[in-house]
């Protein structure tokens, strides 16, 4: 042992590529899976809420929004940027918010996907 200390003859660890490219494949097809629905969920809400409001009924749907468009139209430029504003601050609220929620089921289901499929030494 103090001979090879001495000299500086130690066995070169072996890094397990492959395993390491696939892991990382994993991880980022499920990471990109997690986004998309959490996206499309979120933008799906107010498509919901729009029509709940509207009693499932398209064309009052359609009448409330453009009753909304011509109120934008008319606004002034200041009321329009605060409105959009409003929309972004909105939206990544409820995005950030329901990505917070989803997080640590997503997190759980990845460690179990790793530890199934990555077997590790």
């Amino acid at each position: 042992m103090l001979d090879r200390i001495e000299h500086g003859k130690f066995p070169k660890p072996r890094i397990a590529l492959w395993p390491m490219i696939q892991g990382t494949c994993l991880v980022l097809i499920e990471a990109t899976g997690f986004a998309a629905s959490t996206l499309l969920t979120v933008l799906g809400l107010p498509l919901f809420v729009f029509l709940f409001l509207a009693g499932w009924d398209l064309g009052l749907l359609f009448a409330q929004l453009g009753n909304l468009a011509d109120h934008y139209a008319s606004a002034e430029g200041p009321a329009r940027i605060s409105f959009s504003r409003d929309l972004q601050v909105g939206f990544l609220v409820l995005a950030g918010g329901f990505t917070l929620l989803r997080l640590p089921a997503f997190i759980r289901r990845l460690c179990t996907k790793l530890e199934r499929e990555m077997p590790h030494d």
